[in-house]
């Protein structure tokens, strides 16, 4: 028994967690005595009997929602295999992994770090905005070929003042990234769960008007979680209804895109071009058109991923754990 008289809060973390973070733990949870209890790399091994989980990046490591690798397998071991399990917190920002939805239906309250990156998606979205605004594919082509090839003529960029953004989500990423085409110069409209005003002077609708407002957009930006009313937001149908000078930012879920829609849209040149970090399945299948289309960004979901997000997640977890009891 611990000194508070309980028996000792059993939480399971890698290694590396444990070395960062355990001394912090044992602050956080005051009088109450825990247990470390670190995540085995191998299935079969796996320790049961958890009363907490923390998920960190290095344990998700390269895994995906559809390709699970052996390290995070084996911590979802252990995760279904404590009936006493209580709490799980996770590193990302979205809970829409099967496991989580496994874990909820069980009763165990499950947690993210919402925010954590925010900061760092809102930069990289930008990052993607800017690169199509400049013409950056082409001119990345250019130089594989070494062709000198001016921006003039038919390839001068718009100004990006006095264009329209179209922001679906609006939670820390959606708000951040605001503000920075604000202060660009261009106008802001806010998608969301609900049509209530998003912020002061800021135009703003419901998921389920996005057709009506999608030909007013110069740039839609997918910030927004995964959910039953975001699967497939982005079909044919709202794609019709774009400018063909429009461009897409998805930073969100693979799946808020109909991505067959959307490979007819870019390949007909009906929308101008795209920054993808998200896809359906991920690691992107190596036959995907998405890789060779000359309008088309892409990167490896990694718009979120910086050095300093250890640290916020960190936090965020002991902030949960003060606030918890078991």
């Amino acid at each position: 028994m611990s000194r508070a008289g309980l028996v000792p809060l059993r939480i399971l973390m890698s290694e590396q967690a444990l070395g960062r973070i355990g001394h912090a733990i044992a602050h956080a949870l005051g009088r109450r005595a825990f247990e470390p209890v670190v995540a085995a790399q191998t299935r079969g091994h796996e320790p049961r009997d958890v009363d907490v989980a923390f998920i960190s990046r290095d344990v998700t490591g390269l895994s995906t929602k559809h390709r699970v690798l052996e390290p995070l397998e084996a911590f979802y071991g252990s995760l279904r295999q404590s009936p006493r399990l209580a709490w799980v917190h996770v590193h990302s920002a979205g809970a829409d992994r099967p496991i989580f939805g496994e874990l909820k239906e069980r009763g165990v309250r499950v947690t993210t770090s919402s925010g954590a990156n925010a900061r760092v998606v809102a930069q990289t979205a930008l990052a993607g905005i800017l690169a199509l605004a400049r013409e950056f594919p082409t001119l990345f082509e250019a130089q594989r070929a070494r062709t000198w090839t001016p921006l003039i003529g038919s390839l001068m960029p718009r100004d990006l003042a006095g264009q329209t953004a179209v922001i679906v989500g609006w939670g820390p990423i959606g708000r951040e990234l605001a503000t920075y085409l604000q202060m660009l110069g261009l106008t802001v409209i806010a998608v969301r769960s609900t049509a209530e005003p998003a912020a002061d002077g800021v135009e703003t609708h419901a998921f389920e008007d996005l057709a009506q407002i999608a030909g007013r957009a110069d740039w839609l930006v997918l910030a927004c979680p995964l959910s039953d009313r975001t699967r497939g937001l982005l079909n044919a149908h709202v794609l019709s209804r774009m400018a063909p000078h429009a461009r897409l930012v998805n930073v969100a879920r693979g799946e808020v895109v109909d991505e067959p829609d959307l490979i007819d849209a870019l390949r007909a040149k009906t929308l101008a071009g795209a920054y993808l970090d998200v896809f359906a399945h991920e690691p992107l299948d190596d036959a995907s058109p998405l890789w060779d289309l000359p309008n088309v960004i892409v990167t490896p979901h990694s718009a979120g991923h910086s050095d300093g997000n250890e640290a916020r997640v960190d936090r965020i977890f002991l902030d949960y754990l003060r606030e918890w009891r078991l």
